[in-house]
């Protein structure tokens, strides 16, 4: 069967009672997609990823920047998605001097919804942003509940399947400006990415919030496209902190409409992000 494009599917599913096992009326359940997609650079296969088949050419943009295949927009000549019978393709065209840098990296991954560290052999080829980045105002606290609340009823697919994360990008003052979902949460983070960089928004316009945990990956990512702050529904790593850190991003998380936590070592009179 070829898989579907949509975000999701309908399936027939029966409830039943565990104590007289008795099932009910059959019914329809919308479930998430969950295919392979090939990403092909310049001519030669790279990595499979479990992703579900929306926004590819997004997730193509964002994929190549944030695994520092490219390193602007304009390093990428253009993104082929073709679906084939056992998922998609994504051939993603590069200039010259950047297909010539990824060939010389020899780096390649396969099979993942996404584990971050794939296809490296030493912590040099992490990804990381190259300098830290400057420092950015704070997000005011109001800001960050607004954009939760504005996020709950932008997530058609996880409404519809319960089964998808997502990763929103919000202007400075809380409101939200897109959202992109996906079964891996490191794939919504890429299609978000993805998008802002092909509308050429200024990374220091917003910030980020994602419905996910706050792993290390996930900031790098954030921080690669240069967002100053990654506000997250659930909680961060050790390595997420460290990393975040390192690369001057302010991690909010535990993101909750009457409180959230700030994660960020910093003077508390400066005042700015509190809880």
């Amino acid at each position: 069967m070829r898989p579907s494009e949509e975000g999701s599917i309908e399936v027939p599913v029966r409830a039943f009672s565990y104590d007289s096992g008795a099932s009910g009326p059959e019914l329809k359940r919308s479930i998430a997609v969950e295919a392979p997609v090939q990403i092909v650079i310049g001519a030669a296969p790279f990595a499979v990823m479990m992703a579900t088949p929306q926004n590819l050419e997004d997730f193509a943009y964002g994929f190549a920047l944030t695994e520092q295949i490219a390193e602007r927009v304009s390093d990428i000549r253009g993104v082929e998605v073709e679906r084939v019978e056992e998922g998609w393709t994504l051939r993603i065209a590069l200039s010259g001097e950047r297909l010539q840098a990824h060939l010389a990296r020899g780096r390649a991954m396969s099979g993942r919804t996404g584990c971050g560290l794939c296809g490296i052999e030493d912590f040099s080829q992490m990804p990381s942003p190259r300098p830290p980045l400057d420092s950015q105002a704070p997000i005011a606290p109001q800001a960050i509940r607004a954009a939760l609340e504005a996020l709950e009823t932008r997530q058609p697919l996880n409404q519809a399947t319960r089964a998808v994360h997502a990763a929103a990008w919000a202007a400075r003052d809380g409101t939200i400006v897109l959202v992109r979902e996906d079964v891996g949460r490191h794939n919504a983070l890429d299609k978000a990415i993805g998008a802002l960089a092909r509308m050429s928004v200024a990374p220091d316009s917003g910030f980020f919030v994602i419905t996910s945990r706050c792993s290390f990956e996930m900031v790098a990512k954030a921080a690669i496209f240069g967002a100053g702050t990654l506000v997250a529904v659930s909680a961060p790593t050790s390595l997420a902190l460290e990393r975040a850190r390192a690369f001057g991003v302010r991690v909010i998380a535990v993101a909750r409409r009457d409180q959230a936590l700030c994660f960020e070592e910093r003077d508390e009179a400066s005042g700015g992000l509190a809880a």
